[in-house]
């Protein structure tokens, strides 16, 4: 399982296994997307699975998720999206009112986002054998000239940003799955990204790396981040915006916000002198409004997250091993 979890493992798969098998520098860039060139229009690409458990939660549902995830990694790259293909995974006894759900869902969230579905898949497998519904969504969208936006990008000077308050989408999963009460309801931030990003882009093209936190959190971004471009990243944890319902909840389950999946956020690594201007961009948008600098990019320790705490101590972020909450999308 910790294989699929985001961290260390699932970067260990990728690259000693994967990466080498298939060949090629588009999967040695390690994006959220591959940005490719076809008939002179350079286009992202992305694919993925959503496997989560509910099918339903607070905020949203697997259906919202494998639209909203798949166009969020277009956008972090840049791309306006535009379309998607559609797999569904069945397992053999799930109600029709259930996929009729789900579908409605993905057809309400491809809408909002302004991309449309335009082929799919479907399969069935033996009772037993699967959980429910599996979806798989891919996407293209068409990155706009003089846009090049690469975790390789993010340089020293940099501002990091983060879009809004974290770690909403975990915990919402974590309370209906264990039937847990934290006194208040938390629900999912999932939504799509896009119009930020073109929000950003408005301000200045030149935004250097972008990263949506999905498993592994802002940690597993941050440390991502760091890595392919060879630079430290300084993060300053009290001015991580973390709800004050996820913090309780954290507290109580042992878990640290900084590890929590979130669906609805971005992380950008922006040029310091056009770091006051995107900030106010990003909060004009409604997915934006909460944006706060929550560190820097320095040269110090390259390729490694460092977070100065509340007591003017530091401890080191390490990209997480697996997923503290598995099956969260």
């Amino acid at each position: 399982m910790g294989h699929g979890g985001g961290g260390a493992l699932s970067a260990e798969l990728v690259r000693h296994l994967f990466a080498p098998a298939y060949g090629g520098a588009l999967m040695a860039a390690m994006g959220d997307s591959a940005a490719v060139t076809l008939g002179g229009a350079r286009l992202a690409f992305t694919t993925d699975s959503y496997v989560v458990r509910p099918l339903f939660f607070p905020g949203g549902s697997i259906g919202d998720l494998a639209v909203n995830g798949t166009v969020n990694d277009l956008a972090m790259s840049g791309a306006r999206p535009a379309f998607l293909s559609c797999a569904f995974i069945l397992e053999e006894g799930t109600e029709l009112t259930v996929l009729g759900r789900v579908a409605q869902a993905i057809g309400a969230a491809a809408t909002a986002a302004g991309v449309t579905v335009a082929t799919g898949d479907t399969k069935v497998v033996d009772a037993g054998h699967g959980d429910g519904v599996y979806v798989n969504t891919a996407g293209i969208g068409l990155i706009p000239d003089g846009v090049d936006i690469r975790p390789q990008r993010a340089a020293v000077g940099d501002v990091v940003v983060v879009s809004g308050p974290i770690g909403l989408h975990g915990i919402a999963i974590m309370s209906v799955r264990e039937g847990l009460e934290f006194g208040t309801g938390i629900s999912s931030d999932t939504a799509p990204l896009g119009g930020l990003v073109e929000a950003m882009l408005a301000v200045t093209p030149d935004l250097h790396a972008l990263r949506d936190p999905t498993r592994g959190g802002v940690a597993a971004a941050l440390n991502e981040i760091a890595a392919a471009s060879g630079t430290g990243v300084v993060l300053h944890e009290r001015d991580v915006p973390v709800p004050e319902p996820v913090a309780s909840a954290c507290s109580f389950l042992g878990l640290d916000p900084l590890y929590v999946a979130n669906e609805g956020r971005l992380i950008a690594f922006v040029p310091r002198d056009r770091a006051d201007a995107v900030l106010e961009a990003m909060r004009r948008h409604p997915q934006g409004a909460g944006a706060a600098v929550i560190g820097e990019c320095v040269a110090d320790h390259p390729g490694m997250v460092v977070a100065r705490t509340a007591l003017a101590g530091t401890r080191v972020v390490d990209l997480p091993l697996g997923e503290q909450l598995p099956r969260i999308c």
